[in-house]
């Protein structure tokens, strides 16, 4: 019996995605500083977060050091060996993200330099014949941005907005998808409701401010961004979950859904509504929502940090997302899987879920795994493996994996067989 074959559209864009902090190195930012004093801290808290079986498999996660960046994956110096290596996966698109510290270290005062870096490594992409996809603010930000409030500074719209119009007016020629912000649900909820990232503010209000802050931030990107380029498609990287409730009849339980889908999903799309030329989408939670809000997933197979492989929960979000009528790209879809035994078939699954809501009316145009090579993963530090590229971060050797052939071959037919 033949396999049977699902093609993707036409000119569909297939890629990796990375972030600048978490693969370039030598970065001075907000999370450079705050993981220097929290790095104890962090290792002393895994002996208790984190399960036995991640612990044994993973020891590094109780060592402090595992949580201090330093030159990461040294991608700034290896950034053509890294997209050579994504050219073999026969990717023809790639997203990265351009490091704000770096363009602006001091407040209104841009460094030619560092869009001088920026301006190659797009030249390279192109030379690859990838297309870029260009993400402005990846979680991270300039030190002077948080002494000054960080998102619930009321003039953060116009330092960003600066910014992004001051890298397109440079770069604008070389990129024409722009994401102003990286999953700003995600960074609002751990930096400013449970405070437990950086600037590690903690309440309701400071998050609500958060969001309008941002939202706004981006507007203004936007309609910046388009005077400068027309040629600019500008999105948001949104992180959307799929939330259903945990017991089917339980009004309650509903209840506790709908809460979980107006912040967690749709209120920054609302908020930003009108300013959208495409859709980006996060695809990495399935959550089964018992009132008030505890979770009661069935984990029949999880990533190595735990998280729910769910692959039919994309497709939910995609029909959801189909009333929007907007292209949508899935700006990152992936898990930590060291040893590689659960990624092809993870794939597959997604891709086919992705299939499905394209087969039923939903303009899906790309899909961007995360993440090209292993990296730094924020507060977890070195230890999860997100990689299609292993990394050896003692001699920083790339090791493609098993799953990596598998992507190049869905990528040269552009289809996947079942």
């Amino acid at each position: 019996m033949k396999p049977k074959i699902l093609k993707f559209p036409k000119n569909f864009y297939w890629g990796t995605a990375t972030s600048a902090y978490q693969v370039e190195g030598g970065i001075r930012n907000d999370w450079s500083e705050w993981e220097q004093r929290n790095a104890e801290r962090l290792a002393q808290k895994a002996k208790s977060h984190w399960q036995d079986w991640q612990i044994k498999n993973f020891p590094e996660m109780l060592k402090p050091g595992n949580y201090i960046c330093r030159k990461a994956c040294d991608h700034y110096n290896r950034f053509e060996e890294d997209f050579d290596l994504a050219k073999k996966m026969n990717n023809n698109a790639h997203r990265f993200s351009i490091e704000w510290s770096r363009v602006e270290p001091e407040e209104g005062k841009f460094n030619i330099k560092a869009v001088g870096y920026y301006r190659k490594v797009l030249q390279a992409l192109r030379k690859q014949g990838m297309e870029p996809f260009v993400t402005l603010c990846h979680y991270a930000t300039p030190t002077w941005i948080v002494q000054k409030g960080g998102l619930n500074n009321k003039k953060f719209p116009f330092y960003f907005s600066r910014y992004a119009e001051f890298v397109v007016q440079n770069l604008g020629n070389l990129a024409h998808f722009w994401l102003t912000f990286n999953e700003p649900n995600n960074i609002i909820g751990n930096a400013y409701l449970v405070g437990k990232w950086p600037p590690q503010k903690k309440g309701p209000l400071s998050a609500l401010r958060a969001y309008k802050i941002t939202a706004q931030a981006h507007n203004q990107a936007f309609d910046k961004i388009h005077r400068v380029s027309k040629e600019a498609k500008v999105g948001i990287a949104n992180m959307l979950n799929f939330n259903e409730p945990h017991r089917k009849n339980s009004i309650l339980d509903k209840m506790a859904v709908a809460v979980a889908d107006y912040f967690g999903n749709k209120k920054i799309l609302n908020l930003t509504k009108g300013r959208h030329d495409f859709l980006g989408v996060q695809y990495y939670f399935h959550n089964r929502i018992k009132f008030p809000y505890k979770i009661r997933n069935e984990n029949r197979e999880v990533s190595d940090l735990g998280w729910e492989i769910y692959p039919e929960g994309i497709y939910h979000i995609l029909r959801w997302l189909k009333e929007y009528n907007l292209p949508i790209y899935i700006t990152e879809n992936g898990l930590a899987d060291a040893k590689d035994k659960k990624r092809t078939k993870f794939i597959i699954d997604h891709l086919k879920w992705v299939h499905k809501a394209i087969e039923e009316g939903v303009d899906v145009r790309g899909y961007f795994h995360w993440s090209l090579i292993d990296n730094f993963e924020w507060d977890k530090g070195f230890w999860p493996r997100f990689g299609l590229i292993e990394i050896d971060y003692k001699k920083l050797k790339r090791i493609p994996r098993p799953s990596s052939k598998i992507y190049a071959e869905i990528c040269k037919n552009n289809a996947i067989k079942l």
